[in-house]
């Protein structure tokens, strides 16, 4: 039976803050835009974002875009983009005015203004005083974001695909994009969806680890679709490990909760932070934050009968301020801790989190890749957005807040494109039924079934190993070991088999799927890691314990064909102000 067609002005992989503002921008254009998410839209895992977003409005204190930018280079440890930095951070302020004026619930200042928080990294004046920058929804930030987003979406008639995973992006004998395969994951019935431009927008891949914050949906999907169309992924090696995650759970404990006066003990009752960072405490850089923690731990100064985590301590600032601007944080304390975090201390341990790397984009979201005539070139009718990208805003270290910014700062910019892109390129390229061979071949290859290895186990074993071989702090030894080990598991991925019963071989179908995606995205967070001898950011060599900029001032880039390395230079001038030089990155 032949698979249907339809056909879109636009198609957008992934129903998170960066595709929803993408295809608002889109659908308010009057274009004819679809959206595929593998879940019902308002579960994308921006709604899991808590703390909030930043934005130099100075509503507490003063504040200005220019020291918001100046602390997003440091945070970046330097390997930011200047010019993609200035860009977010001056868009931060008109872009959080119209979430405000799309009818986002911000919390409120006693003025009526939108309520701020302080938040780890981030000072007034070039490296000052703790700023105030934090725009807050209570501690429900992407909540209430992505809901608003949704609502307008619909209101707009943007078209959804829900519960479908896109399984292969479609390109022509040219190397441009004419849309993607999809699967509906209930019936498992394929479509084609052809589309004059379309933005991967599938957020990140934490569930590479064992312990993670991130929902089971982050598989790393549209970072691999990337790959296997010969784009490379640009700064794997660093991914953030959140400093606050429940100890042995990884439920996220917001970098709100110490923006609003939290702060860590040791098993001693001590305020360990005074060491590491005498001036922002409790408030410095996050990768700062859960190197000192994992250091108290493993020199013995840990809590609990096994020293194996620290306390995050909420008590001393009274049931009002804590049940109030932190309910999310009092209900998962409540739900999965049994205790009342106005009364008692929270167990936390750094916890996978947040990839800083992704698809190499412009900042106007263009996928970039190796050119045969140049040094980068745009691939005709691809973009990305958010998380799976790599614009490059993060650099080696996000700061927290700026996530929620970077995906709908960024999201905007691909809508403004492709709306530029498709007024320039009205019509739908041709389709050949040849083009869609890798995607049906790699669908097919999951038509395995029978009494063998299972995904569960194999997945298991992966996160097991990238936890393990590249966490916290790494070495060339344990991550030379680790890739060994990776490349062996992936060729076992071919003696995995299905159980072919009932409703469940959808369900392991898709998990297949999404293990094929994980185990590339993996591979190339461990070379990249491996090949990059300093430590940066949140990358951390103890065998190269200091930054290098002569040597390592560029972005790694991983290519699937052959797990080959390359690398490009970091944009150092940014686009209208002087270029924030490298210097010691302290707090």
């Amino acid at each position: 039976m032949p698979i249907p067609h339809r056909k879109f002005d636009a198609l957008i992989i992934g129903a998170g803050g960066a595709g929803l503002n993408a295809s608002l921008r889109l659908a308010s254009a009057d274009l004819r835009v679809a959206v595929v998410s593998k879940v019902f839209p308002t579960r994308s895992h921006t709604v899991a974002a808590q703390g909030g977003v930043n934005a130099a409005l100075a509503n507490v204190l003063p504040d200005d875009w220019h020291w918001h930018m100046f602390d997003t280079v440091k945070g970046s440890d330097y390997l930011g983009d200047q010019d993609a930095i200035e860009y977010m951070c001056r868009e931060a302020i008109p872009t959080v005015y119209e979430l405000e004026h799309a009818g986002v619930p911000f919390s409120r200042l006693d003025t009526g203004k939108i309520y701020q928080r302080a938040f780890g990294g981030q000072s007034q004046n070039f490296g000052g005083d703790q700023a105030v920058r934090t725009c807050a929804a209570a501690d429900r930030t992407g909540h209430a974001i992505l809901h608003t987003l949704y609502q307008q979406n619909i209101r707009a008639r943007t078209h959804f695909f829900d519960e479908y995973l896109a399984i292969d992006l479609i390109r022509d004998e040219e190397g441009c994009i004419l849309g993607a395969l999809v699967l509906a994951i209930e019936t498992g019935e394929l479509l084609v969806i052809e589309a004059k431009a379309t933005l991967l927008a599938t957020g990140g891949y934490g569930q590479v680890f064992r312990t993670t914050t991130n929902a089971f949906i982050n598989t790393g999907d549209g970072m691999a679709m990337a790959l296997r169309v010969g784009v490379p992924l640009q700064d794997m090696e660093f991914f953030q490990f959140h400093p606050t995650g429940v100890a042995g759970k990884g439920m996220l404990i917001t970098e709100g909760a110490r923006g609003e006066g939290g702060f860590l003990v040791n098993g001693d009752g001590e305020r360990f932070m005074e060491r590491y960072a005498p001036r922002a405490l409790d408030l410095a850089s996050r990768d700062v934050v859960a190197r000192s923690m994992v250091t108290e731990i493993r020199e013995g100064r840990g809590c609990g009968p096994q020293k194996d985590h620290v306390m995050l301590k909420l008590d001393h600032l009274g049931a009002d301020v804590v049940h109030q601007r932190l309910p999310g944080i009092s209900d998962i304390c409540r739900v999965f801790l049994g205790i009342d975090p106005a009364k008692e201390a929270i167990p936390v341990f750094p916890t996978a989190h947040y990839a800083m790397g992704g698809i190499p984009t412009d900042r106007n979201a263009r996928v970039v890749a190796p050119a045969k005539n140049g040094p980068e070139d745009v691939v005709e009718g691809l973009y990305a957005a958010g998380e799976c990208a790599c614009v490059s805003v993060h650099g080696a270290n996000r700061l927290g807040g700026n996530s929620l910014l970077d995906i709908l700062v960024f999201g905007r910019a691909a809508g403004t494109d492709i709306l530029r892109y498709i007024e320039e390129n009205p019509n739908h390229r041709d389709m050949s039924d040849s083009y869609l061979e890798p995607a049906m071949s790699r669908l097919q290859r999951w038509e395995r079934t029978g009494e063998g290895t299972t995904v569960h186990e194999i997945k298991a074993e992966l996160r097991k190993l990238m936890e393990d071989h590249c966490g916290v702090f790494r070495d060339k030894e344990t991550m030379t070991i680790g890739v060994e080990k990776l490349k062996d598991l992936r060729s076992r991925v071919d003696d995995v088999r299905l159980k072919d019963h009932s409703k469940l071989f959808n369900t392991a179908r898709i998990e297949a799927l999404e293990l094929d995606n994980l185990v590339d995205v993996g591979m190339s967070t461990l070379l990249s890691a491996l090949y990059r001898e300093e430590s940066r950011g949140a990358h951390s060599r103890v065998d190269f314990p200091t930054r290098d900029d002569e040597s390592w001032m560029k972005h790694s880039l991983y290519i699937l064909e052959d797990d080959r390395m390359d690398f490009k230079p970091v944009r150092t001038k940014p686009l209208t102000v002087e270029t924030f030089p490298p210097k010691a990155r302290v707090y």
